[in-house]
């Protein structure tokens, strides 16, 4: 379980401000499971609501939260159990939680600050305007260091970090069904914009946007 720690904590930034610990995720709810299926759709409008500090935590767990910890598997499949994904949130309007933008930690399921300030604004326009992310309480942002699937896979590994982010992103999007949110993925913007805004490191490369809030009924 070192490596799975070592994952986590290296591609964080060192100076970060706050560190978070999430509340227990839940095992069991409802609706049923089918119901959410049936209930998915890409939301893109959002209500002026905050979401609560359970409602990020479910969200993220659901992305890569621990479900074996004595092996460190988690929610979504990887290949070789490599889990070259990174999760990163936007934090606009979290009961208890200051904006911000933070990383996910799942080996302790915890979230670290990088940057104090609202950066939902800055988000939209490097997603070529789109304000969907300017308005959303919350963002998400999956990112991937490919060398951790690369190493042993070779180019064929670039497919599998892809299928990976596929997975992650629709357990966000039933998550979020579940807990009455709303979400949509978000496939355009520029790469370089966003990892700046993210300061994510060299080797990182973001995937995918998601905007989540209460949909606006």
């Amino acid at each position: 379980m070192g490596a799975l720690f070592n994952k986590s904590e290296e591609s964080t930034n060192a100076s970060h401000l706050l560190r978070i610990s999430l509340p227990e995720p839940q095992y069991q709810g409802s609706p049923s499971f089918e119901a959410v299926l049936s209930k998915r759709r890409s939301i893109r409008d959002f209500a002026d609501h905050s979401l609560t500090t359970e409602a990020v935590s479910q969200l993220l767990w659901a992305a890569q939260g621990i479900t074996h910890p004595a092996e460190g598997l988690r929610t979504a499949p990887s290949a070789g159990a490599l889990y070259p994904l990174e999760v990163y949130l936007t934090v606009g309007q979290v009961q208890g939680i200051p904006v911000g933008v933070y990383q996910y930690l799942p080996a302790h399921h915890q979230i670290v600050q990088l940057i104090e300030s609202d950066i939902r604004n800055a988000l939209s326009r490097a997603a070529v305007g789109q304000s969907c992310i300017k308005h959303a309480a919350l963002v998400i942002v999956l990112s991937a260091v490919y060398h951790r699937t690369i190493h042993k896979y070779g180019e064929r590994g670039i497919r599998y970090v892809h299928m990976e982010v596929g997975h992650v992103a629709q357990n966000i999007h039933l998550q979020a069904v579940s807990l009455h949110l709303g979400t949509v993925v978000v496939g355009a913007f520029y790469d370089e914009e966003v990892k700046q805004l993210l300061h994510m490191k060299p080797e990182e490369q973001p995937l995918c946007i998601m905007p989540v809030g209460v949909p606006l009924v």
